[in-house]
C-alpha cells in the first residue's frame, strides 16, 4: 500500500467518524433518572404540547426522551426532549 493510498484511507475513515457523531442525538441532561419525569407523565405533556400519533417513545443513551410522531400542525416530527423538565432540546419536523 503507497502512502497515498494510505492517507486518502486515513482521511476518508476521519470523515465517516466525523459525519456520524453530527447524527448522534444531543445530550439533554446530566441530571440522574429519579429527578426524570415519569414516562406516563412525559406521555401525558407530550398530549398537552399537542403531538399525536406518537410511534415511537423512547430513552436514548444521552439522556434524552425522543419521540416519532406527528406535531400539532400534523407535520411528522422527531423531537428529544429533556426528561427533567419536558423541555425541548432538538426539534426535527418534516
Amino acid at each position: 500500500m503507497t502512502r497515498k493510498t494510505l492517507a486518502l484511507g486515513v482521511a476518508i475513515i476521519g470523515l465517516c467518524v466525523a459525519s456520524s457523531a453530527a447524527l448522534a442525538s444531543p445530550t439533554c441532561t446530566k441530571e440522574p433518572e429519579e429527578k426524570w419525569l415519569s414516562e406516563a407523565d412525559m406521555k401525558q405533556k407530550l398530549t398537552e404540547m399537542g403531538y399525536t400519533n406518537i410511534k415511537v417513545f423512547k430513552k436514548t443513551n444521552t439522556s434524552c426522551y425522543e419521540i416519532y410522531g406527528y406535531a400539532a400542525d400534523g407535520r411528522k416530527a422527531e423531537v428529544y426532549f429533556n426528561p427533567v423538565n419536558g423541555e425541548i432540546v432538538e426539534n426535527n419536523v418534516d
